[in-house]
């Protein structure tokens, strides 16, 4: 088939490949309208976690959408958005007690709410010269352009540069290809990455209002988990600073990791906390367009005891359809346990099943890693495994194997720039927490297929 074959009435995102056309799901599975059945080891992109077609979601939308389905925040607050938001709180921990959550619909919205959060708050408390948001290389943050510009995606962000507002970009841990020296467990890193942050905001002269970074590394890096002390360490520079510190906990949070909150994992409760999460994806598993930012209580009464409004709005947020969708995903997480069922630190979790059968991967020559924590994965490849060179990125290692998969009954989700933006190639794995230990020993021996029918292919083309 040619592009012009491929083109439809909707602006897919690629008019260099067909899609298969999804008509139903149900639990860690999607079938097509020809009948063939897909395993969703990636979640849809690391969204659906507890599972495709759950009924009492979509009756609890139904009941919502009968009894109300929409109102202006500029003119109603719901019932549904007023406890939810108090279960969010309840779900986030002590140190979000009395604070507040902005509904949104979804994890782009909630970056770009977060950043205006930030700029406001430093104006409330005095500090107007507070605007710089500061941010972390091989990040990714969202598609808008407040988004984009505290991103570190290269490929995402190239061609809308001239039209974004560009602040300092950090170096990020990345223990697989570190630069700096590993021989202490990576903690020596850490300090050396969080020092960066110290500098750059020194370098800005009191100009900096926050600073943003994913507990644990999404897309663009591919689930690196950041050495021993350096979330910590980057909190007490924040705070000691007067920088709010944001949590991009879109992908990681919601119990993906096998914590509430991916940052649980490195900052215990009544330390140093971020004074602003953000979350999506598995906050509605999917269900319905919904993220949320959750804010801090000295970032509330700021606004509050203040000029009284957040300046700020979306004509969909706090929708009431996708809130009670949440609420439901909420209470369906809490009562099958899914958090416990994501910690791959516990014994006959589908998340230590997970870690397990992944780990096998690596006898593979392509396969150089495998990271990840909890539900949240990835496997990057390399052309030579003691030097570790990536694939030339004209080959698009991944989105072959990511093919191969497809091919065999297997979603994941390929990414290629782990190294330098540019080459590096890795899939990324998340699956639903629903996920079974038989269904996970399938899925990994269709990646090992793939990874080894790719690798001949490439030797075969190269030679």
């Amino acid at each position: 088939m040619t592009q012009q074959q491929f083109r439809t009435p909707v602006l897919r995102r690629s008019f260099l490949k067909p899609y298969p056309v999804a008509v139903r799901g149900e639990g860690v599975y999607l079938w097509d309208n020809e009948g063939h059945r897909y395993l969703d080891f990636s979640g849809s992109a690391a969204v659906n976690f507890i599972g495709h077609s759950v009924r009492e979601i979509g009756d609890a939308m139904a009941e919502q959408a009968r009894q109300l389905e929409f109102v202006h925040t500029s003119q109603f607050t719901t019932p549904v958005a007023e406890e939810f938001a108090q279960e969010l709180l309840d779900f986030a921990g002590k140190n979000f007690a009395g604070g507040a959550v902005y509904f949104t619909s979804g994890g782009s919205e909630s970056v770009e709410t977060a950043l205006k959060l930030a700029r406001q708050y430093q104006v409330e408390i005095g500090q107007k010269n507070r605007h710089q948001i500061l941010s972390r290389q091989q990040s990714y943050h969202g598609s808008t352009l407040g988004a984009l510009s505290v991103s570190g995606n290269l490929r995402r962000r190239e061609i809308y540069l001239p039209m974004v507002r560009e602040f300092a970009h950090v170096g990020i841990p990345y223990c697989y290809r570190c630069e700096f020296d590993c021989t202490d467990g990576c903690r020596n890193c850490g300090q050396q990455y969080a020092a960066e942050l110290e500098r750059a905001i020194q370098s800005a002269k009191g100009e900096v209002a926050a600073f943003i970074l994913e507990p644990i590394s999404g897309a663009t890096l591919g689930a690196a988990t950041p050495p021993p002390g350096y979330v910590q360490s980057i909190a007490e520079i924040c705070r000691r600073h007067g920088v709010l510190l944001i949590a991009d906990e879109v992908m990681t949070g919601m119990g993906r990791t096998g914590r509430n909150f991916a940052v649980e994992h490195f900052l215990a409760e009544g330390q140093v906390a971020p004074d602003i999460l953000v979350t999506a994806k598995g906050l509605s598993s999917g269900y319905a367009p919904l993220g949320a930012v959750i804010a801090s209580k000295k970032i509330v009464d700021a606004i509050a005891e203040g000029s009284g409004a957040f300046l700020h709005g979306f004509t969909y947020n706090a929708h009431p359809v996708s809130v009670a969708a949440g609420r439901a995903v909420l209470r369906r997480i809490q009562e099958l346990k899914l958090v416990h069922a994501a910690d791959s630190s516990a014994e006959g979790t589908a998340a230590s099943a997970l870690k397990k059968a992944l780990e096998s991967l690596r006898e593979l020559e392509a396969v150089g890693d495998v990271r990840g924590l909890g539900l949240l994965w990835a496997i990057e490849f390399v052309a030579d495994k003691k030097t570790k060179v990536p694939f030339s990125p004209e080959k698009n290692f991944a989105a072959l194997v990511g093919k191969v998969c497809l091919r065999r009954g297997l979603l994941v989700y390929p990414m290629q720039g782990c190294v330098d933006g540019i080459a590096g190639d890795h899939l990324l794995i998340a699956p639903p927490a629903v996920i079974t230990a038989e269904e996970i020993g399938w899925a990994v021996q269709q990646i090992r297929a793939a990874v080894v029918e790719t690798s001949v292919a490439a030797r075969w083309s190269s030679s």
